[in-house]
């Protein structure tokens, strides 16, 4: 009768070999598995493009501005301060749409102030000529471009639209209408959301 051969020895250096190969293929099955699950959640940007968006008004001083994003587009938030407020006064014959008659904003905004509290001014920051971007000027600024007594606002460097402190635009501008206001919603004393008005 034949005996059975002896087995081989086995080679340590061979199990090493494939106790690392198994462990590196562990590691890539999570580091590809990892990126695939989470992208089923969104993006904080994601977020920002479509749903609405909390902004803390905590920060925003007296004459300050902050520029969040909502659907991608830059929206300011900026506090007026008393001066502000009344130097929107005294000019509905240089505007375009003084009384805000068109649909750049929602009803409860429709008023000399375009906003829910006076002092607290809400605007999509795009020129509504050909989508710019316009930037804050302050009263008494030396801007060539701007009138002699200006009281502050918004200027368009691309084609020289001007928009008052409630981005009303001025006539004769390439701007065809006011700064188009978004929906929005005080959530409490110190935070707004943009892009709901459902209890506005």
């Amino acid at each position: 009768m034949r005996k059975p051969a002896h087995p081989t020895p086995r080679n340590p250096e061979r199990r090493v070999w494939v106790a690392t190969t198994g462990a590196m293929c562990g590691v890539a099955a999570v580091a590809t598995a990892v990126p695939f699950v989470s992208s089923f959640a969104p993006s904080e940007r994601a977020k920002a493009a479509g749903g609405p968006v909390q902004v803390d008004l905590s920060d925003v001083a007296p004459g300050g501005i902050k520029t969040v994003e909502w659907r991608g587009k830059p929206v300011w938030v900026m506090r007026r301060t008393p001066e502000m407020l009344a130097a929107l006064k005294g000019h509905d014959a240089e505007l375009a749409d003084p009384q805000s008659e068109r649909d750049q904003q929602p009803p409860y905004a429709r008023n000399a102030t375009r906003s829910i509290k006076p002092e607290l001014f809400v605007a999509i920051g795009i020129c509504t000529h050909l989508g710019c971007s316009p930037n804050p000027v302050p009263a008494g600024n030396s801007n060539p471009s701007m009138p002699g007594d200006w009281q502050g606002g918004f200027f368009c460097p691309c084609h020289g639209s001007i928009f008052d402190g409630a981005g009303r635009v001025f006539k004769n501008k390439p701007a065809p209408s006011n700064l188009e206001i978004p929906p929005y919603r005080f959530e409490n004393d110190a935070h707004i959301v943009i892009g709901d008005d459902s209890i506005a």
